[in-house]
């Protein structure tokens, strides 16, 4: 079939989500990029169009990592922070995006869950303590998040 010309491209909309999955013990699930090596991260993804925040957490926890959100408690942390997009990345949003805002989310897990990850997404997943996992993760934006979830989570205790 050819491609309907009158269509216009399908960009991503530059309007994201950060989930930091995280037990008790403040161990971090982090994922591989498949489309850059050594790139680790927390699970993250682009909303759809009409898709609520709260939505597209849930559907991107679910496509990377096999997590049903409805079985925890998925936390709006009420963090956003807007970021210039990679230049290898620009392509995929509309001519002229040049920055994206991401909006963080967190669920705890009373242990490591067993994951299964997308292949065409990411390469492996791991558990990492989360003074491993902020070294370890490529973008600012999640080593913030989990820099504020340990010291959230060294006030309350």
């Amino acid at each position: 079939m050819l491609p309907d010309k009158r269509r216009s491209p399908s960009y991503k909309i530059p309007i994201s989500v950060l989930v930091v999955i995280y037990t008790e013990e403040l161990d971090i699930l982090l994922l591989e990029r498949a489309d850059r090596d050594g790139f680790w991260q927390s699970v993250t993804g682009s909303t759809e169009l009409n898709e609520s925040l709260d939505q597209t957490a849930v559907r991107e926890l679910q496509e990377e990592t096999s997590i049903n959100a409805f079985d925890y408690v998925l936390a709006d942390w009420n963090i956003s922070n807007e970021f210039e997009i990679f230049k290898h990345w620009r392509g995929r949003y509309a001519p002229g995006v040049t920055h994206n805002t991401e909006h963080v989310f967190g669920v705890l897990v009373p242990e490591r869950v067993p994951v299964t990850i997308s292949p065409r997404e990411h390469t492996q997943f791991g558990w990492f303590p989360i003074n491993e996992a902020i070294d370890r993760v490529f973008s600012w934006t999640n080593a913030d998040a989990l820099r504020f979830l340990l010291k959230t989570h060294l006030r309350l205790r």
